[in-house]
């Protein structure tokens, strides 16, 4: 599994201005790269996202999200080797 954490070095006024553009890419990584989950961190700094697939791959889609394209937010890469899940996630398993 990857998470992808997101920290905004701008404001949030103009992570606005990306936001639908952000956005649009999200749903695209639903639908063609494996992402599983994504959200806002509380308090608003940035967000998260949990992704599956080859590590590469992620970190490929991820240099192009418009909020990396015009330096919103910098971004963390984590990969995790899940050896453990509650029942129903255990898909999540290295």
């Amino acid at each position: 599994m990857i998470v992808v954490s997101l920290t905004y070095v701008k404001s949030t006024e103009e992570a606005d201005r990306h936001m639908a553009d952000h956005l649009a890419w999200v749903k695209t990584g639903y639908a063609e790269h494996g992402f599983l989950a994504s959200g806002r961190k509380v308090p608003r700094t940035g967000g998260m996202i949990l992704a599956c697939g080859p590590r590469a791959a992620v970190e490929a889609y991820v240099a192009t999200d418009p909020f990396r394209v015009h330096g919103i937010a910098e971004f963390e890469i984590t990969e995790i080797d899940v050896t453990t899940a509650i029942e129903g996630l255990d898909g999540l398993k290295g």
